[in-house]
């Protein structure tokens, strides 16, 4: 289903999640997708201990096969020229998150997805945020109310030393995309990590 799609993939800056994030990007290419790599402006500037922003630009762009989008200019054109065919923002901050749902474009990535979603096209979250069960959670509810807005199945990661935190179970990226191509969010959304059901 996904071989024949061009897909956007967009990163924000939950450093943590990278190296999953770089996991499920190397399936999505295996299944013979165009993946367009899209930057958030932290996820480009912002070296972390999980690693320096140059170095995980460059294996994200090698392992796409493509070139990233980088700019807001870059990522207008997704809409008018309709460059892709489903967008997945993977990992979505809650500061994304809370742009996304008030209707603030003011990086690559809300940009790609203010312009894709003019095409009445799936999104695809993918949510990192340590706040998800407290200020984000009004965010989420918005976004779940929303045409054409698909989660990936999410859970709390840490419910003792974190108990407002929750993680998308990005080992269900795929099937997530492949159901939002259908018009349809995957079940159950919620899941826990705990719950043996990974």
């Amino acid at each position: 289903m996904l071989s024949k799609c061009n897909i956007g993939f967009a990163i924000t800056g939950s450093f943590c999640t990278f190296d999953k994030i770089k996991i499920e990007m190397k399936k999505l290419v295996n299944t013979g997708a165009n993946v367009i790599p899209i930057f958030s402006f932290n996820t480009q500037q912002l070296d972390s201990r999980f690693g320096n922003a140059k170095d995980f630009m460059e294996e994200i762009e090698a392992i796409a096969g493509n070139k990233a989008i980088c700019t807001i200019p870059q990522a207008e054109p997704i809409g008018p020229k309709n460059l892709i065919d489903l967008l997945v923002i993977a990992p979505c901050t809650g500061n994304t998150l809370a742009k996304l749902a008030n209707g603030i474009t003011d990086t690559p990535v809300l940009m790609a997805a203010k312009a894709h979603m003019r095409n009445n096209r799936p999104v695809v979250i993918s949510i990192s945020t340590n706040d998800a069960l407290s200020n984000s959670l009004k965010n989420i509810g918005v976004l779940m109310n929303m045409k054409n807005i698909y989660f990936v199945p999410f859970g709390q990661d840490n419910h003792v030393k974190k108990p407002y935190s929750m993680i998308a179970h990005t080992d269900l990226l795929i099937p997530t995309l492949e159901a939002a191509l259908e018009k349809q969010q995957i079940q159950p959304i919620v899941r826990s990590p705990f719950s043996g059901e990974e």
